[in-house]
């Protein structure tokens, strides 16, 4: 009997070494592909460093910089404005082909395919063959139009544009997920409504859609850190802020901060971690929402 229980440690102690051997490859990944960078973006905050001179230990001043600048706070209302734009325009767009698509109507597969290819393309492809298509003079839409609109060089259209844009490539996205989550609804629990009298729009508000609650937060998660973080499209739209700095989203300026003019990447690490910040504070907020209104169980 002390024999049996003298091995239980023993065996424990091989479990868990298992375990730590199975883990590793994953925590090396998190350590050296998140954690590390995210030092080194903290570390870079506090220093001033051009790429070429030595670095020079700051502190703080960094974030007084930033925090202060007029310029890093325009593009904060200009991110703040593109998401607002971009995320209930793509959600409402992407949920309703989602339900048009689960009707299996003649030709679904072929616009299934067609949504999700702008999806899967590079996006500064995207935003050099949208820039051409906007152009003011020789641009494919204003040729087809018979006008001569600069979509991307007025500062109020300019965004407007970005947005759009930015919408027609995601929106695949959020439709392929929306028609998975219609499919994971049990046929029975749609058969019991309309037993119960419920017409189309009825079953879809009262049935379909409290229960898509998890897609609907898993979109809304994705799809905000995303447009909070839009770089490539804008960039290849509307380069250095756009007319006016009307498109100088954060993840531009961090760029721009970084790679151009003063080559300051103490400044731009600052605002990464600020976008860092306020993307965590974003998705707990959601997930805080969506705790107690949403449900796991569709059995």
């Amino acid at each position: 009997m002390p024999t049996h229980r003298a091995s239980r440690p023993a065996g424990r102690l091989r479990h868990g070494r298992l375990a730590g051997a199975l883990l590793a490859p994953s925590l090396f990944g998190l350590a050296a592909f998140l954690l590390f960078p995210i030092l080194v973006v903290i570390w870079l905050s506090l220093n001033r460093w051009d790429l070429l001179s030595p670095m020079r230990f700051v502190g703080l001043a960094n974030y007084a910089d930033v925090l202060t600048d007029p310029t890093f706070g325009n593009s904060m209302l200009r991110t703040v404005i593109f998401v607002l734009s971009v995320i209930p325009l793509q959600t409402g767009l992407g949920l309703f082909l989602a339900v048009l698509l689960s009707r299996g109507l003649p030709g679904s597969g072929l616009f299934r395919v067609i949504y999700v290819i702008p999806w899967i393309c590079a996006p500064l492809a995207l935003g050099v063959v949208w820039k051409w298509i906007l152009a003011p003079y020789d641009g494919a839409l204003n040729n087809l139009l018979g006008i001569g609109v600069e979509w991307l060089s007025d500062p109020a259209l300019a965004m407007p544009a970005v947005a759009g844009v930015t919408i027609w490539s995601q929106v695949g996205y959020t439709t392929l997920f929306f028609m998975a989550g219609l499919a994971a609804i049990p046929d029975q629990v749609i058969e019991a409504a309309q037993l119960d009298g419920a017409d189309g729009w009825q079953t879809f508000w009262q049935i379909k859609l409290p229960l898509l609650g998890p897609t609907l937060f898993f979109v809304l998660v994705t799809g905000v850190i995303s447009a909070f973080q839009a770089f490539d499209q804008i960039y290849a739209l509307t380069p250095n802020g756009g007319p006016e700095g009307t498109t100088d989203v954060i993840a531009s300026r961090i760029y721009l901060e970084a790679f151009q003019g003063a080559f300051n990447l103490g400044r731009a690490s600052v605002m990464a971690l600020v976008l860092f910040v306020i993307l965590v504070v974003v998705t707990l907020v959601q997930q805080r929402y969506f705790a107690e209104r949403i449900t796991y169980d569709l059995s």
